[in-house]
């Protein structure tokens, strides 16, 4: 019975997730070309609007609070249907204004799916499961991608940006209201504290958490911006962009997954932190379309790595503490992210470069940061053994 529960959570969070990837999808492919070709905005616009679009992950931690009223699984499936109301009312409102208003509605729906994806894995799965339940989950989301990559290619050519955006939200909200009447949770999990968890033990995974978050945002913000504005790229070179990352990531996310298992999640973040200081740099140099689009695939190869953050605190994190704390996460994750895109706008207009720069300081800081991982581990380990 237990099994059975357990693989009836891995469906669900895998349909869930799915959606939420070909929504998210959508929108990313579809935006940027949509407000310079059609609303006409500039990078500092769309800088306002990225910053706009992570203040629902910035209040992520009322997460805890709504889940006093409604059960954490089904704020996850409304959270895919919301996502979706914010895709569909994308293309009808073609303003500066109208833009920021679908952004905030889509965002909440995709941040509160996220936070509350992540906290359902790790109360789930134990730790020798996780990582590769995260692995499956983004590979299957990737093949999603993939599917509503070609969807987009087809339809670009025949459907305005309006139907676009309207015909595929209104899917996931569908996706979304079936995720509602469904039911996958078990009564031995961990009931988990509902109110706000900040400690001091936690500190090396909230700091972890707080530079990727601003990591994150010189990718989301301005990596397509720069592919679109100084590369020129067409709506169907982004697809089939992004169609080409999700076949690989298909691939290579059980095995980032196994690789966390096998060799923790120190050496794992290491890898992606070196790495990404090259990628960051070379974001700033690089003149050549070909060699951007191969370092804009090696960047989001890279972000799959950063659940080794999440994996990093189910081992030092008490059993009740993993709800809570993924939305403090969360919320933490997005200060930084509030922010950054405003600044990296306005950086840009000086000089493009700026906020790459900035990308790649922040990849040395982390670096740095995660080669306290194993000790923050062992601590964590001898503590669980002195209580139980």
């Amino acid at each position: 019975m237990q099994k059975a529960r357990q693989d009836r959570m891995f469906l669900f969070l895998a349909v869930m997730s799915i959606v939420t990837t070909m929504g998210f999808q959508v929108w990313q492919t579809l935006f940027n070309n949509f407000a310079v070709d059609v609303v006409s905005l500039g990078g500092n616009h769309i800088g306002v609007i990225q910053s706009v679009r992570e203040i629902p992950g910035f209040l992520a931690l009322l997460v805890v609070f709504v889940t006093l009223v409604i059960k954490e699984h089904r704020l996850s499936a409304l959270s895919v249907a919301i996502l979706g109301l914010g895709i569909s009312f994308t293309g009808v409102f073609p303003s500066f204004t109208g833009l920021i208003f679908t952004t905030l509605l889509m965002s909440f729906g995709f941040h509160y799916f996220e936070t509350t994806n992540q906290s359902l894995t790790l109360q789930y799965f134990d730790t020798h499961t996780s990582p590769w339940v995260m692995g499956k989950l983004r590979s299957y989301s990737s093949a999603s991608a993939i599917v509503i990559g070609f969807v987009l290619l087809g339809a670009s050519s025949v459907l305005s940006y309006e139907l676009m955006f309207g015909i595929l939200g209104g899917l996931i909200v569908i996706a979304g209201l079936w995720g509602m009447f469904q039911n996958p949770t078990r009564n031995d999990v961990v009931p988990q504290q509902k109110k706000m968890i900040f400690r001091k033990r936690y500190s090396l995974y909230y700091f972890l958490t707080f530079m990727a978050g601003a990591r994150r945002q010189i990718f989301v913000a301005f990596a397509v911006f720069l592919l679109v504005e100084k590369f020129q790229f067409s709506v169907k070179e982004i697809t089939m962009l992004f169609m080409l990352n999700n076949a690989i990531n298909y691939f290579l996310s059980p095995l980032i997954g196994k690789a966390i298992i096998r060799f923790g999640e120190q050496k794992v973040l290491s890898v992606e932190y070196l790495s990404l200081i090259f990628v960051f740099i070379a974001y700033a140099t690089v003149e050549t379309k070909a060699v951007i689009a191969v370092l804009y695939i090696l960047d989001h190869i890279f972000f799959n790595f950063s659940m080794g953050i999440r994996t990093f605190f189910q081992k030092v994190g008490d059993a009740d503490h993993m709800a809570p704390t993924m939305a403090m996460g969360f919320t933490i994750n997005h200060i930084a992210a509030v922010v950054i895109p405003v600044l990296g706008g306005l950086a840009w207009i000086v000089d493009y470069r700026i906020p790459f720069i900035a990308g790649a300081v922040m990849s040395l800081v982390s670096l740095i940061a995660v080669q306290f991982i194993t000790g923050s581990i062992r601590k964590a380990e001898i503590r669980h053994s002195a209580i139980t």
